[in-house]
C-alpha cells in the first residue's frame, strides 16, 4: 500500500461480491480523529473544523452513502459497522454482497438523534422505552419498534419507510443511536438512517479496528474510516418491548442487571430469549441464526470457570493427536504454570483477555483474530460467569465455539 496525505490507499482485488469479472476494488483507509468531533448529546448535528481531514473524510463518506455508490465501514463504541442507506434497497443488497451475508439476516438501523428517528422514518418510540433510551442512548442499546407506515407520494404510491431487506420478514425493526462521535456524525451528516451489521466476513470475529476490517473487506468496499479501537468491543444489548414480558433479544454492551435497575417497573421482570433459532425461523435480531465470531481455528471453550489444572482439561489436551499449535485466551483464573512441560510445548501463543468484564469484552474479538493470525491449529478460551457483561461474553463465545467443554 501507499500512504498519502490524509488516507492510506490498498488496492484488492475483488473477491465473489458481484461476478469474476468485476474490476478490482480500491480500498483506502481514511483517517478521522475523535477530538475533532463536539457532538451534544441533544444536538442534531456535530461541530467539526471545516479545515480538518475528518471534515473532509466523513463528508466524502456520507455523500458515498446518501448517494448510495458504495457501502462504507466505519467505527462504533462496540465494533466497527458496514453502513449504506437504510431506506434504499439497492443500497442495503451492497451490504450483504460485500459481507456474504444470508438476505434472511436483519440489520440494525442507526439513527444520529431522536429527531431524526421522527423526522425521516416518522417513528415514535414507545414510553417503555423512554427510561431506557434517557439512560443508554447514545450507547450500545438497541431497542425493537413497530415498522412505520408506509410513505405515500403525490401520485398515491406507497413505499416502504424502511427497505425491506433490512427487516426480512418482519412487521419490526431494531433501531440504536450510536455513542461514538464518528459513527453520530456520519449519520447526521449523511441526514439517513444507516443500516449497519458488523464489517467482517460474514461469520468471522466482528472487527474491532480498522486493520481488522482490512482483513476481511479488502476489494469489497471503497472506504474505511479509521477511528481507533471500538472501546466496548462486543455488539449491543437487543431489548424487544413490543412483547409481555419484555425481553433481551440479544447481550450485549448493555447488561440484564443494568436493563432491571434502570429500566423501570416494566422491565424488572424482563426475560432472556433463546439465543438460537432454526434454519427456517424468522427471526427480529441479528445473530440468531448461523454461526458467528469464528476464528479459522478450532475453538474450545472451558466452562466453570477453573484454573486449568483439573484433569479433565489435562487428558484433553494430551489427547489431541498429531503436532497441533495452540493458542490460550486466559482470563481470571487460568493457571498455565500448573501445565506441565508436554503440554506447555504444545502452546505457542498466549493472550490474556483480562480480568474485569469490561476488558475481557473489549479484547475478546481481537484477541481471537490475533491468536488465529499466528497460525494456530486449536484456540483454548477461559470460560466465565454469566453476570453483567459476562453473559454478552458467553453468549459470543459459545457461538464461536467448535468444541465446550463444561
Amino acid at each position: 500500500h501507499r500512504t498519502l496525505r490524509g488516507h492510506t490507499t490498498i488496492r484488492a482485488t475483488m473477491v465473489s461480491v458481484s461476478s469474476a469479472l468485476s474490476p478490482p476494488i480500491t480500498t483506502q483507509i481514511l483517517p478521522v480523529a475523535l477530538s475533532d468531533i463536539d457532538f451534544p448529546r441533544d444536538a442534531d448535528m456535530p461541530n467539526i473544523p471545516q479545515s480538518s481531514v475528518t471534515y473532509t473524510n466523513l463528508h466524502r463518506a456520507a455523500d458515498m452513502i446518501r448517494n448510495h455508490i458504495a457501502p462504507v465501514a466505519f467505527p462504533t463504541e462496540t465494533v466497527y459497522g458496514l453502513g449504506a442507506s437504510a431506506l434504499s434497497t439497492t443500497a442495503v443488497r451492497q451490504i450483504f454482497a460485500a459481507k456474504n451475508r444470508p438476505l434472511d439476516n436483519p440489520l440494525i438501523v442507526h439513527i444520529s438523534s431522536v429527531s431524526q428517528l421522527r423526522r425521516v422514518l416518522h417513528t415514535k418510540i414507545p414510553g417503555i422505552y423512554e427510561p431506557l433510551i434517557q439512560k443508554f442512548w447514545p450507547g450500545p442499546l438497541t431497542i425493537i419498534l413497530p415498522l412505520p407506515d408506509p410513505i405515500r407520494n403525490e401520485d398515491g404510491v406507497e413505499t416502504p419507510a424502511i427497505s425491506p431487506a433490512c427487516t426480512p420478514g418482519q412487521n419490526t425493526f431494531g433501531v440504536r443511536m450510536p455513542s461514538h462521535p464518528v459513527a453520530r456524525a456520519l449519520i447526521a451528516i449523511t441526514d439517513t438512517p444507516i443500516a449497519a451489521p458488523s464489517a467482517n466476513a460474514s461469520s468471522r470475529p466482528s472487527p474491532t479496528t480498522a486493520m481488522h476490517v482490512y482483513t476481511d473487506m479488502a476489494g469489497r468496499i471503497p472506504l474505511i474510516l479509521d477511528g481507533g479501537a471500538c472501546n466496548v468491543g462486543l455488539e449491543s444489548t437487543v431489548v424487544d418491548g413490543t412483547v409481555s414480558p419484555p425481553a433481551i433479544l440479544r447481550p450485549g454492551g448493555v447488561s440484564i442487571e443494568e436493563i432491571r435497575k434502570y429500566g423501570g417497573p416494566f422491565w424488572k421482570d424482563v426475560v432472556t430469549g433463546k439465543s438460537e433459532a432454526g434454519q427456517d425461523e424468522k427471526v427480529r435480531t441479528p445473530g440468531m441464526k448461523y454461526r458467528h465470531y469464528s476464528p479459522k481455528a478450532k475453538v474450545v471453550v472451558i466452562l466453570g470457570q477453573r484454573d486449568g489444572s483439573d484433569g479433565e482439561i489435562v487428558r484433553y489436551i494430551r489427547g489431541l493427536s498429531g503436532d497441533l499449535k495452540i493458542g490460550v485466551l486466559p482470563s481470571r483464573l487460568f493457571n498455565l504454570d500448573c501445565w506441565d512441560e508436554e503440554i506447555k510445548k504444545k502452546i505457542c501463543v498466549v493472550k490474556k483477555l483480562g480480568k474485569s468484564g469490561a476488558d475481557i469484552s473489549r479484547n475478546l474479538f481481537a484477541h481471537l483474530r490475533e491468536v488465529d493470525e499466528a497460525g494456530v491449529d486449536l484456540i483454548i478460551v477461559e470460560g466465565v460467569g454469566e453476570e453483567d457483561e459476562g453473559a454478552a461474553i458467553m453468549n459470543r463465545l459459545r457461538k464461536a465455539a467448535t468444541e465446550i467443554l463444561d
